[in-house]
């Protein structure tokens, strides 16, 4: 089968029109949105006009008007993201002239196909679909006869200009056969059959889906993307890495981590205000920083099209081992729309949870492993982006989004179990009484500006700044003399700005050759503090009274400043093959002024500079249409965490002493993947080594030695019917470490190295409009080490755990229900299994239900 042309777009975008009631059908079904259209060739001169939406869609029986064949799909909107709402494909096949789809009323789309003349009317025959739908264009035998164009001698690039370029990605939990945009790969909209890297993307419809269980987005995303390690069932992302390194969290293309890296980068937004997220497998140097395992980009709502649109989602929770202390929820309102040259999208979304159970009915200590929990939380996110098209090439656009968690409990953990024998679990102890609650807040503004005609390319421009805070539950550290021999409570504040500028420039005038080049810049102050609590009323409390009697610094006050730049060629070297690659040079400054430790060790402050030079290169070569080979070679490096390396300083040391070289991380994939009309698979290895990687040795203490990790990936998924979808992943990976730097090397831990994750799901339309899900998260185990005793080498066992998903369209809206943990397991995380200390050997969440109902109007 060959592409013929791809218009397929993601988004959240309407266009609503008025007419005469007398022309409005009843509307007795949901309303669906398109999303996504392709239009392909077929076997003979045959045409297939695919149109993906959020369930089935209905049509009126095809119509002859004049040259037109005229088909009206009812109770229906286009969503795409390039805010047009009209497409025309121009001469696509013999004996066809044009393919046009545009809103012809409220919620209804018109769909004509233009023959040469009335004699010559194609025929259209209408595929039904529990994703859409599909129409069958056949060219008139007369047309086809005195035509010489040939489906065979089509040019792609006749399509009409007003419909958007295409771009793609390699198959996700997505409509089948669906084409996306993809950008974080290499910051530019492209097709996955030129892009030579791993790249998963989840759309809205899988982030609804997946919300239904929980509204974690570690647990979302451990559920859906190859290659990374599953949930913590924490705030935290500490061992919950991406090929075994850290992964890089971007909110549209803009980092989210601190220099003081705390881990909680994916506790910064809420699930109702993105559009999609774009997760890079494997290291880049593309955005900065961090990015040594890969990048997770978060895409923000987009606006609707046209006119307003709004929806309310609302749902409650529970553990239906215990109601009442278990009972949760969520409310979520959003508003968009376009009038004239302004659009927008506006959120609002509060939820809160009660005390986890676990599934021996036990309430879960909610900071389960001391980094951070998710229960008897209060979540508050407040989104907004406005937008206006300046002219038909430019747009200038404001994004704000306010993110806050905080966690007020009853409980902490029982400090008795870690003096009993033997491996325990766990358990909460109630009566706690802390002042300041853990809590993680996110404020973050970025304005873009954006022309699509500079230099014979496009230009993107945009600044952002961000002011963030997270704070720990306290710690009992009066046996470590680094801690100041105190219980202390920590927390790290942190202030960015920035700017980015890029520009995208073709070569040539048939557009094969493009470079990419731009500059980075950023500025943040970052600092650790300890909030030190009274020792005499802990222990008078039996663990449950933290009273702060003073206030400390644990890292300095760190001032760092970075410029990147940056270009990226990408070379269609034929139709078939193409190469892409490119440089990134980044330079860093940092300043700190004189501190004292918590030991008492008095540090010297003073300035440092460091920079790295990093390569990517890869090649894609298209074996078919619809399979391609890809390999890459790229670079990705991660700068010293200078406060957390200053904390732990001896007396006499200073800033100059550090000589914090970045790590650097050499990394090569190569893979296969295949796109058909029913079937979508990828299958891909990889290998990447440093010279100078960076794990923990226990908390706070930094090991740099070589290291080396491998692995393979894979994904499919299948729709055999149009009422049946079943898939999975697999991921398995190993890693070493040179500890010594004498060329022998043993096992990385379990915090960077999780065992063998499958994945696999099956879902069902069992009626017209009640859709069913079943998914398995299964688990493998990992032995490796002879001395558990030490950090992050206990043994992991084996676990399962079963999810199901459900909604129904019922009335106005859909009812939606979920069950977290079908069966009840009681299994505990990988996380959880690595700890040493049995007060956060922390069990999983048992069997929790979520039901809820959204409605759009």
């Amino acid at each position: 089968m060959r592409w013929i042309h791809v218009a397929a777009l993601t988004g959240l975008m309407g266009a609503i029109a008025q007419v005469p009631a007398a022309e409005v059908r009843a509307q007795t079904s949901a309303v669906r949105t398109i999303t996504e259209v392709e239009l392909v060739a077929t076997e003979g001169d045959r045409l297939e006009l695919r149109l993906v939406a959020d369930g089935p869609l209905e049509t009126l029986a095809p119509e002859t008007v004049g040259a037109d064949r005229v088909i009206y799909i009812l109770n229906s909107q286009l969503q795409l993201a390039d805010r047009r709402d009209r497409l025309t494909f121009e001469q696509p096949a013999a004996g066809i002239e044009t393919v046009t789809i545009e809103p012809d009323g409220l919620n209804r789309i018109r769909a004509t196909i233009r023959g040469g003349s009335a004699d010559t009317v194609p025929a259209v025959q209408v595929i039904p679909s529990d994703r859409g739908l599909a129409l069958t264009l056949t060219p008139a035998a007369d047309a086809i006869a005195t035509d010489p164009a040939t489906a065979d001698a089509m040019d792609p690039e006749s399509a009409d200009p007003e419909a958007v370029d295409p771009a793609a990605t390699e198959p996700a939990p997505a409509a089948p056969n669906a084409i996306q945009i993809v950008v974080t790969a290499t910051r530019t909209e492209e097709e996955i059959d030129d892009v030579p890297r791993s790249v998963t993307v989840i759309d809205r419809e899988a982030i609804d889906a997946q919300t239904r269980l929980n509204r974690d987005l570690g647990s979302i995303l451990s559920r859906l993307v190859p290659g990374l390690a599953p949930s913590t069932g924490s705030a935290s992302i500490f061992g919950q890495s991406l090929r075994g390194r850290n992964l890089s969290v971007l909110i549209d293309g803009v980092p989210q981590s601190t220099s003081r890296n705390v881990l909680r980068d994916l506790q910064t937004i809420d699930p109702s205000a993105i559009e999609r997220i774009e997760v890079l497998r494997g290291p880049t140097a593309l955005y900065g920083d961090g990015a040594t395992g890969g990048v997770v980009n978060i895409i923000t709502r987009t606006p609707s099209e046209d006119g307003f649109e709004a929806t309310t989602r609302a749902g409650i929770e529970f553990a239906p081992t215990d109601l009442g202390d278990s009972f949760g929820g969520s409310f979520t309102q959003t508003f968009s729309g376009r009038s004239d040259n302004l659009d927008y999208s506006l959120s609002a979304s509060f939820g809160w949870t009660s005390d986890f159970f676990d599934g021996r009915g036990n309430i879960i200590p909610p900071d389960p492993n001391g980094q951070g929990g998710l229960a008897d939380a209060d979540t508050l996110n407040l989104f907004a982006k406005i937008g206006a098209e300046i002219d038909p090439g430019q747009r200038l656009q404001i994004v704000f989004n306010h993110f806050d968690s905080t966690q007020e409990t009853d409980y902490t953990t029982d400090p008795a179990v870690g003096d009993r024998a033997g491996r325990q679990r766990a358990e909460a102890l109630r009566g706690l009484e802390l002042e300041d609650p853990q809590r993680s807040r996110n404020t973050f503004i970025n304005l873009e500006y954006t022309n699509d005609r500079v230099f014979g390319g496009d230009m993107k421009a945009n600044v952002y700044y961000r002011d963030y805070l997270t704070r720990f539950f306290p710690f009992d550290g009066r046996d470590f003399a680094s801690l100041g021999n105190s219980i202390n409570q920590s927390r790290v504040e942190s202030e960015r700005f920035g700017g980015r500028l890029q520009f995208n420039t073709p070569l040539d005038d048939a557009d094969r050759l493009r470079i990419l080049w731009g500059a980075d810049y950023s500025n943040e102050k970052t600092a650790q503090l300890v909030g030190i609590m009274d020792g005499d009323a802990f222990d008078r409390s039996g663990g449950l009274t933290f009273r702060r009697i003073d206030d400390r610094v644990w890292s300095p006050p760190v001032r760092q400043s970075g410029l990147g730049l940056f270009t990226q060629a990408n070379w269609a070297v034929s139709d078939r093959f193409r190469l892409i690659g490119g440089l990134r040079y980044e330079n860093v400054s940092v300043d700190v002024d004189d501190f004292t430790t918590l030991a008492g060790n008095a540090i010297a402050g003073g300035d440092l500079n460091y920079d790295a030079l990093l390569f990517n290169a890869g090649a894609v070569l298209d074996l078919s249409d619809r399979v391609n080979l890809f390999a890459s070679f790229a670079q990705g490096f991660s700068l010293a965490d200078v406060g957390l390396a200053l904390r732990n300083a001896p007396a006499g040391f200073s800033v100059e002493d550090l000589k914090p070289e970045a790590q650097t991380v050499n990394h090569f994939e190569a893979g296969i993947r295949g796109n058909w009309s029913t079937l979508q698979a990828s299958l891909v290895g990889f290998y990447n080594q440093s010279e100078n990687g960076t794990s923990f040795t226990a908390p706070g203490e930094v090991l740099r030695a070589p290291e080396r990790i491998y692995g393979i990936e894979a994904a499919i998924d299948w729709q055999p019917s149009d009422v049946w979808r079943l898939g999975g992943t697999l991921t398995w990976s190993e890693g070493e470490v040179d500890t010594a730097d004498d060329g022998n090397y043993d096992p990385l831990n379990g915090y960077r190295i999780a065992p063998l994750k499958l994945t696999t799901y099956v879902e069902n339309e069992t009626l017209p409009g009640w859709t069913n899900r079943l998914q398995l998260l299964l688990v493998g185990s990992r032995d490796r080490f002879e001395n558990e005793a030490a950090f992050g080498q206990r043994s992991v066992n084996s676990y399962a755990t079963l999810d199901f998903i459900s909604t129904l369209d019922l009335g106005p809206g859909t009812l939606e229900l979920g069950i977290e943990n079908l069966l009840d397991t009681d299994f505990f995380p990988i996380v959880s299994q690595l700890q040493t200390d049995d007060i956060y050997n922390t069990a999983g969440r048992g069997r929790t239900v979520r039901l809820g109902y959204f409605v759009r109007w």
